[in-house]
């Protein structure tokens, strides 16, 4: 009888635990994303057009993970309001009013090489301008991206400096196969780290002429 009780207790733990992760990544899917439309598209790749973005940003020296992860907190810590001087934006009510609201994090974050250092953005709610935006704090900057036309690889897994290189080199062959003029790379990151690695959402990115 104890072991049966044990057997559906465990049942249950499992149950719960399984039932948990399908609702992380439902709730990780409906994270806001910047809106684009794909011109063309060949598998893994996808030639898309952004609007004008406004986004935070913030830049850090070292290896790209470490710098990443620098910029990351940093920018984490504008979204808390720990680093602002205004109300600040929470990242976990999905409710949509005032400059005070309580809003999710979009995806993807950003990262890409600027001069000796990395910079990492975040993309800022579309209901956000420059003047409903609590002030940045030191090392963070509001900034306009402007309208872009990019070239696009996507993969999943764990992204590695090998992963991302190997993207990159794949993405930059078929533009030369195509004829395009491929300039400045950045990559994009769509998952937490708690999104297991076949889910998880990477791309290459590459500026395009036009």
């Amino acid at each position: 009888m104890k072991k049966r009780t044990w057997a559906i207790a465990a049942a249950a733990v499992a149950g719960t635990a399984v039932a948990g992760a399908a609702a992380f990544i439902v709730q990780e899917k409906r994270i806001e994303q910047p809106p684009y439309t794909v011109e063309r598209k060949d598998g893994a790749i996808e030639i898309r057009r952004y609007p004008e973005l406004l986004v935070a940003e913030t830049e850090t020296s070292g290896p790209r993970q470490a710098a990443l992860g620098s910029g990351f907190s940093r920018l984490a810590d504008y979204i808390f309001a720990k680093n602002c001087g205004g109300e600040g934006i929470a990242m976990t009510a999905p409710v949509l009013s005032e400059r005070d609201a309580k809003i999710a994090m979009t995806a993807p974050v950003t990262s890409e090489r600027s001069g000796d250092q990395w910079r990492t953005r975040f993309v800022m709610p579309a209901q956000y301008t420059r003047e409903t935006l609590p002030p940045p704090g030191p090392g963070v900057t509001i900034s306009t991206v402007p309208a872009r036309r990019v070239a696009v690889y996507r993969f999943s897994g764990v992204a590695t400096d090998a992963a991302l290189a190997k993207a990159e080199a794949a993405l930059r062959a078929w533009l030369t196969q195509e004829k395009l003029d491929g300039g400045a790379v950045s990559y994009a990151f769509y998952n937490s780290p708690f999104m297991p690695a076949p889910l998880r959402r990477n791309e290459v990115m590459i500026t395009l002429p036009g």
